[in-house]
């Protein structure tokens, strides 16, 4: 069974930089697709970002694109979220997850971490 751990949040100012990681572990596939979510109080939960983890194909929101990566270390078996000039309305808890197949940006994926809490103040 994968397993998905997220680290990496934190309380950061707006403007700054912050970098989550996700460590996998268990049956993962190089074919699968890792994606990003987020889900901030009150809200539903969101795409933020996706790759699959052998190509080099990547999707993003409109809300994060030119301000977040994702990222991939194959030999620590982990994902990362690159996030810049970050903005009070990017405050969530994010969601690390995996698929093997399916739409990147849809919310039905197989696998999801524990999630990191992100707090962007102004």
């Amino acid at each position: 069974q994968v397993q998905l751990v997220e680290s990496g949040g934190g309380l950061v100012q707006a403007g700054g930089s912050l970098r989550l990681s996700c460590v996998a572990s268990g049956r993962t596939f190089s074919s699968y697709i890792m994606g990003w979510f987020r889900q901030a109080p009150g809200k539903e939960r969101e795409f933020v970002a996706a790759m699959h983890w052998s190509a080099r194909i990547t999707y993003y929101a409109d809300s994060v694109k030119g301000r977040f990566t994702i990222s991939r270390d194959n030999a620590k078996n982990t994902v990362y979220l690159q996030m810049n000039s970050l903005k009070p309305e990017d405050t969530a808890v994010y969601y690390c997850a995996a698929r093997s197949s399916g739409r990147p940006r849809g919310s039905d994926y197989d696998y999801w971490g524990q999630g990191t809490q992100v707090t962007v103040s102004s």
